[in-house]
């Protein structure tokens, strides 16, 4: 069975007349979604995230490249074969899409209807997917009685109804409160786990990645710059984009744009005072400019920002003996 369950293949969108006009929001983008994986893709606004997401679907038509879903070439389907697609590959939106008219039970059981599901099936099928969500006492609620992380997961169980095997999430969280995201995170985790389904996430928000993502792609210009494991990625991003996302590059500081060294901690518990003992061994001062620690796939890691001395023996000094110390040390610009 092939690994990848979605494969972008040379895509390209480009919005307007060609000539100067032209907005180029996807540039030949190659990109492979692994079955069973939770993949997220990320960027500023703009990036063109969501134009890609779009095309995946055919919510919106690239101008050239492949989709291959499954195998299956989304952009030579039929509007049958199309409509057919659409029940295997589910979506969820930022504002949630919900029939302000129906009922939560009747929003949900919306999809069956109209796939002619029997009333009783549709019915239980509903039944099982509000349990699911953690709403079964929510059934005849209305989406304005509901809270915002409620109406999300009434859109989850209403894109689990026809039993997809990928759900694609177009910034599903960015409209919740931080706790309520973790939340979210959490169900779309459980989901992926227990019913294998892949699940592609749009989002321009770091902590989406770090908390249920395996994989990773950043896109920066409608172009892909970097992409891997989320921990690879973090250990050794390279693109201004990703340095960006990961907090090296503040951007919002006029002090210090200058060169820096940033320390890379991997998933290692690290509990030696290692800069301090550098500090003892060396004699040399060290500025900290930033510092911090996340979660990535169960495992501690973090970074932090040195401001880099200004002489070069100095400079010399303070990396190779990180290094020597089994740290991760690189040079960084932060302008």
């Amino acid at each position: 069975m092939d690994e990848a369950m979605i494969r972008l293949e040379g895509l390209s969108k480009i919005y307007g007349a060609s000539g100067p006009d032209a907005v180029v929001a996807l540039d030949r983008v190659d990109l492979t979604v692994r079955r069973g994986d939770i993949h997220g893709i990320i960027g500023m606004s703009g990036a063109g995230k969501s134009t890609l997401i779009r095309c995946i679907n055919r919510l919106d038509t690239p101008t050239e490249g492949r989709v291959l879903i499954d195998g299956q070439d989304v952009l030579a389907m039929n509007a049958r074969q199309l409509s057919a697609l659409r029940k295997r590959v589910s979506m969820i939106f930022q504002h949630f899409n919900l029939l302000m008219q129906k009922n939560v039970a009747r929003n949900v059981r919306y999809p069956l209807e109209i796939a002619g599901v029997p009333r009783a099936k549709a019915n239980q099928r509903v039944k099982e997917l509000l349990e699911i969500v953690g709403l079964t006492n929510k059934a005849n609620a209305y989406p304005s009685q509901l809270s915002g992380g409620q109406k999300q997961r009434v859109a989850i169980a209403r894109a689990l109804a026809s039993n997809p095997e990928v759900l694609l999430c177009d910034e599903a969280t960015s409209a919740l409160d931080p706790l309520t995201t973790q939340s979210i995170l959490q169900l779309l985790q459980e989901i992926n786990t227990k019913m294998g389904i892949t699940i592609l996430i749009i989002t321009h928000e770091m902590a989406v990645i770090r908390q249920i993502c395996n994989r990773v792609t950043i896109i920066d210009n409608g172009s892909i710059v970097e992409e891997g494991s989320v921990d690879e990625v973090f250990m050794n991003t390279k693109s201004a984009a990703g340095r960006r996302l990961f907090g090296v590059l503040k951007g919002d500081t006029e002090d210090d744009l200058s060169d820096a060294v940033r320390i890379v901690f991997d998933g290692d518990e690290r509990h030696e005072p290692l800069l301090s003992s550098f500090i003892i061994k060396t004699g040399m001062p060290v500025n900290i400019l930033s510092a911090d620690m996340h979660r990535i796939g169960g495992k501690s890691y973090g970074q932090m920002i040195l401001k880099m001395p200004d002489g070069f023996r100095e400079r010399e000094t303070l990396v190779d003996g990180l290094r020597e110390m089994g740290l991760k040390a690189e040079e960084v610009h932060l302008s």
